[in-house]
């Protein structure tokens, strides 16, 4: 063998040798992690996993290695947390000790770290108390944020009418309308779809949305203040990102799947035309005398199971969980696929099924394994937003038109697209045919 190359293989192996020597040493009398499997030098248990499906790798590991149990991705330690019981015990019971966000070289590459998403600390806890402060005063939760989803479901009614039956992708429609939603909140605007400056705000939304999604003014005189001008851009920056993506997605994702269940349209027609008719507008109040709609759209956020591997954790102190000891700033991962997906729970959860939803009578039925939004300390701000956006638009949309896909329902594929760590629905086009 040339000398030169047997030269490289021994510099590599003693890089990998060093480097595991680092790895045992970081985690040397810290702590008992959950057992995982063995990793290999550098790059670790990445191997394993599949990368187009890392969700569906994390739950076979799980059968395997328990519901809690270690991954090392690199020199990263991972805790995965697999299951109901797991998740609402560390999230919600151990809320505190879990409420960090994990260290993501791609945040603090696109918005160096700052904003309510991705900080800790006091920074996080002064963003999120003024964030969920200035929501309720532009109206989350209140009469006036509703009147302004039922303007913008309208707006997006009409736009749809536009398209006069003939085939289009509504993914461009269904993103803008929660988009403006935002806006108006934010802006106090509502923005033409075709308008410049809206088009491009959207470009930039989604532009961003696929990098993160991949796997990889007066305050000056108070120094100690997170009140910046830089926190507070990206804080309204989160709002807009996840405001608008997730909705719009879940919305697309929907339409899809009721394409493919025209007997679930039918019955939600038959309850629209029972409780709204066709000469007002759906409102919220409507949505408890509509279980079945309300199971529907319950339903599409379950099977969409749109962030399966949720947003990672890390625990603020070293902290014992159940019999391991977790040491400070180990990066946890709540895989909410596995919550949302419980067999027991939600039988057959591959199928999509209003039924999961509804208890022997028909009423609505409530379930603590519902987590679109994750749960605990860093559950989505949005989370009122969303839920009143998703009833109201899909609600809307079944009340002014009759979905007409281009395929029978039954060669439609749902199987989402993998995106990095979040879910995409496959590109298609149906008609709205005014009905």
């Amino acid at each position: 063998m040339d000398p030169s190359v047997v030269s490289v293989l021994g510099l590599l192996l003693c890089i990998s040798c060093l480097l595991l020597i680092l790895v045992w040493k970081k985690g040397l009398g810290k702590g008992k992690l959950p057992p995982g499997p063995v990793p290999l030098p550098i790059i670790g248990n990445l191997l394993q996993l599949n990368l187009k499906n890392i969700s569906e790798s994390l739950c076979m590991l799980a059968k395997e290695y328990g519901p809690v149990f270690s991954l090392q991705l690199g020199l990263e330690r991972v805790v995965v947390l697999h299951g109901y019981k797991a998740i609402k015990e560390a999230l919600i019971d151990q809320g505190d000790n879990f409420s960090n966000r994990a260290s993501m070289p791609i945040f603090e590459f696109v918005n160096n770290g700052l904003g309510v998403g991705v900080s800790n600390g006091e920074r996080w806890k002064q963003l999120r108390r003024l964030s969920l402060m200035t929501l309720r005063n532009l109206g989350m939760g209140k009469r006036s944020i509703e009147e302004r989803i039922q303007e913008e479901a309208k707006f997006l009614v009409e736009e749809l009418k536009k398209t006069k039956g003939l085939p289009c992708d509504p993914m461009f429609i269904l993103r803008s309308a929660p988009c403006n939603v935002i806006c108006s909140v934010v802006f106090q605007k509502h923005f033409e779809y075709k308008d410049q400056k809206f088009l491009h705000l959207i470009e930039l939304i989604d532009s961003e949305f696929k990098i993160l999604s991949s796997t990889w003014i007066k305050e000056k005189q108070h120094p100690q203040s997170e009140f910046t001008i830089e926190n507070l851009i990206w804080t309204v920056n989160v709002l807009f990102r996840a405001g608008t993506e997730s909705t719009s997605t879940t919305l697309r994702f929907g339409l899809l799947i009721l394409l493919k269940h025209p007997e679930i349209i039918e019955k939600m027609h038959e309850e629209i035309e029972r409780v709204i008719g066709r000469s007002r507008s759906p409102c919220m109040e409507d949505r408890n005398k509509m279980p079945y709609t309300n199971a529907v759209v319950h339903e599409i956020q379950r099977y969409v199971d749109l962030l399966p591997t949720g947003v990672p954790h890390a625990v603020s102190q070293d902290t014992q969980f159940r019999q391991y000891l977790i040491p400070k700033g180990t990066t946890i991962m709540p895989l909410l696929t596995s919550v949302m997906n419980d067999d027991e729970e939600f039988p057959n959860p591959h199928q999509f099924d209003p039924g999961h939803f509804l208890d022997e009578s028909g009423n609505f039925k409530k379930s603590d394994y519902f987590m679109p939004f994750s749960t605990g300390k860093r559950m989505c701000l949005g989370e009122g937003l969303a839920r009143m956006e998703l009833f109201l638009f899909s609600t809307s949309i079944v009340q002014n038109f009759t979905l007409k896909p281009l395929i029978d329902p039954k060669e439609i594929d749902t199987n989402p697209v993998g995106l990095g760590l979040s879910k995409v629905a496959p590109p298609y086009q149906l008609c709205f045919l005014p009905s």
